[in-house]
């Protein structure tokens, strides 16, 4: 288990991160989420001891992370960090090395990966001839090369096509079932709500969200209804607790106030003919992040 413990940090008189908590289990996706600058990076080295907080404490499995831990992490950055004159090969044997495993183990673990990822004729090429997508596999190859236990991936699916992002959530999940801990950071809002059960929001380095998804969507008060049929949009936008209506191409959606709001709509609707569908939703948690983060920004 992880465990982030009131961790704090300064750059100067500039804080960065500030009086952060968050724990993560074995086995669980956890998603650390924010807008550039918000502390995400900060936040990684420290979990890596690549720099230390100012104050708080950062643990994982009981004890204090240093190189001997490290050899247990595996860490997919944001941005490319591949040697791009070596050769795949060459690169996995580097990485390997740092995470202190034998040639041969590294070899055959590489072996297995580049066939699960399609990519086996580029074993012996030259990482700067490889498409951006085929680098982002080899990027991620050279993160879990050591079967670590705490897994971070920041913005994983950067330069993939659809058909290699399902490949990369099957391998995710995958390591998840085998008990890897996971910290996975995307602007992808739907990319999130696939993997991660618990979250942080930061603004400006400060939790402004956290918990379990589930309870966070709940608590989260505007609703929104779909309604595919006969209705006026002037005449939804006057009912009581309907806050907006937008109108697609085939149905209209109603943002309300809170869930005690959905007679009042629904009153409307059955006295219309033709209506085909009625629907309640969940919000997304796009819509929760725009709302928080922009009230945060706010004050």
């Amino acid at each position: 288990m992880l465990k982030v413990s009131n961790i704090t940090k300064y750059y100067g008189d500039f804080k960065a991160v500030d009086n952060l908590s968050f724990t993560v289990n074995k086995g669980e996706i956890f998603g650390l989420l924010g807008v550039n600058g918000a502390g995400k990076t900060t936040t990684f080295r420290m979990i890596m001891n690549l720099i230390s907080p100012t104050s708080g404490k950062i643990t994982f499995n009981g004890k204090k992370i240093d190189y001997d831990v490290t050899d247990k992490i595996g860490f997919l950055t944001e941005e490319r960090s591949l040697l791009t004159k070596l050769t795949v090969k060459e690169q996995i044997l580097f990485y390997g090395a740092l995470k202190s495993l034998d040639e041969d183990v590294i070899l055959k673990r590489l072996d297995n990966l580049l066939k699960r990822f399609g990519i086996e004729e580029y074993k012996d090429r030259k990482i700067n001839t490889l498409s951006k997508g085929n680098q982002q596999k080899v990027q991620f190859i050279s993160a879990i090369i050591n079967e670590p236990e705490l897994l971070i991936l920041d913005e994983p699916f950067s330069g993939l096509d659809p058909i290699n992002i399902e490949l990369f959530k099957s391998v995710i999940l995958e390591l998840k079932e085998k008990g890897t801990s996971i910290i996975f950071s995307s602007h992808r809002m739907d990319h999130v709500e696939l993997f991660c059960e618990k979250l942080v929001i930061l603004v400006k380095g400060k939790s402004v969200i956290d918990g379990y998804l589930k309870d966070i969507k709940k608590d989260y008060k505007i609703k929104k209804i779909k309604i595919e049929g006969n209705v006026k949009l002037s005449e939804l936008k006057k009912i009581d607790g309907v806050i907006s209506v937008s109108k697609t191409a085939f149905s209209y959606e109603i943002t309300i106030k809170d869930e005690s709001y959905v007679k009042k709509v629904f009153d409307y609707v059955k006295t219309k003919e033709n209506i085909t569908k009625f629907v309640l939703e969940e919000p997304s948690l796009e819509e929760i992040f725009v709302s928080k983060v922009g009230d945060a920004y706010g004050k």
